[in-house]
């Protein structure tokens, strides 16, 4: 980008080049005066001596148009002079905005060289100060590298699908077969493993926490804009569980349990409310398409197979919806405890940690 000292030299040089132009112009105009002169002075000469009347009549007429040319030439060498002079007060202008962006650039250049004495001066306090941080920055470390050697060795994700008779019917087993393909094309494959039940009926949630002790529930199916979650009944018809029963069995459930995901429509709020219980929770703010819901949930459990925190996964998720052109990247919400970091939430437990020497 160019400073303004630069934009004012290479204005002064425009200006320059401008008046050269002028000076040029009005020398040829100059010298056409001189050759109509000395047409004007050959023409008169000839009519003094002629004896013809049309001869006389022709230089006469010569003359006339001679001087007349002379006139417009002389008026164009006063039009040049305007604009000489105008280019001029205009060089003096630039000349002036250069001389005061270079006194501006000088003390810009002695305050710059005040300001590094003054942040070497300060950067060599803060070394001391460094010093005595850097015993509690690796206690720091070595917690962080604790919290991941306490991560299980393997995870469960228990995927729980209903999808009563009397509803529109979606495409359940497509979303659980493409969350279980990336799970396995994931480096951290083998610290996954997905579990999935089906015609899930109220009874069944508990039955299947208590038997698989998951680390992320994941309800698919209908939702209503009343804060309920659609299972099954005992024929196959819809059967309603508000948002305040999710909240209770997720207090009454395994503590092993620390994100619940609702790929659900309307679970925005049954999202929100369990995070009293556990560290995350993910759910849909309108209805979603089951392409989007498909799209958004395998590519979120694909990026914690890679290791990734909540947050990380989350995002790469809503990335691909929006690759897809899919229009619903919005749609999904993540909510975490207070206190809670989602950058730092990490679920799938490195393959190795690198030990830090005490």
């Amino acid at each position: 980008m160019m400073s303004l000292l630069e934009s004012y030299r290479r204005n002064v040089s425009r200006k320059r080049e401008d008046i050269a132009k002028l000076q040029q112009s009005k020398a040829k105009e100059k010298a056409k005066i001189a050759s109509l002169s000395q047409k004007i002075n050959s023409a008169s000469q000839a009519l003094s001596r002629t004896k013809s009347d049309s001869t006389a009549k022709s230089k006469a007429r010569e003359i006339e148009r001679y001087q007349k040319d002379q006139a417009s030439t002389e008026k164009k060498i006063a039009d040049f002079e305007t604009k000489m002079a105008q280019r001029n007060k205009e060089l003096l202008t630039e000349q002036n905005k250069v001389s005061r962006e270079e006194e501006k650039e000088n003390k810009k250049s002695i305050a710059e060289l005040n300001k590094q004495e003054r942040e070497h001066t300060s950067h060599m306090r803060s070394i001391n100060t460094t010093l005595v941080k850097h015993e509690s920055l690796h206690k720091e470390a070595l917690t962080a590298i604790e919290k991941l050697r306490s991560l299980p060795e393997r995870i469960v994700v228990l995927f729980l699908a209903a999808n009563p008779a009397d509803q529109q019917q979606l495409r359940l087993d497509e979303e659980a077969r493409s969350i279980n393909e990336m799970v396995r094309k994931s480096k951290h494959r083998d610290s996954v493993h997905f579990e999935t039940r089906w015609a899930v009926q109220p009874m069944d949630v508990l039955q299947a926490i208590n038997e698989l002790q998951p680390t992320i529930v994941h309800f698919s199916g209908h939702g209503s804009d009343t804060d309920q979650i659609v299972f099954q009944d005992s024929q196959g018809n819809s059967k309603l569980v508000s948002k305040e029963a999710i909240v209770q069995t997720m207090m009454a459930s395994s503590s092993e349990i620390r994100l619940v995901f609702f790929n659900t429509c309307y679970s925005y709020n049954q999202a929100e409310a369990v995070t009293q219980h556990v560290e995350a929770a993910i759910g849909m703010n309108t209805s979603i398409g089951d392409e989007a819901a498909k799209v958004f949930s395998s590519q979120f459990y694909s990026s914690i197979g890679f290791g990734l925190s909540i947050q990380k996964a989350f995002d790469q998720a809503k990335a691909l919806v929006m690759m897809e052109g899919l229009n619903e990247e919005n749609t999904p919400e993540l909510f975490v405890q207070d206190g809670i970091e989602s950058n730092e939430l990490i679920i799938v437990k490195p393959e190795t940690i690198e030990l830090i020497d005490s």
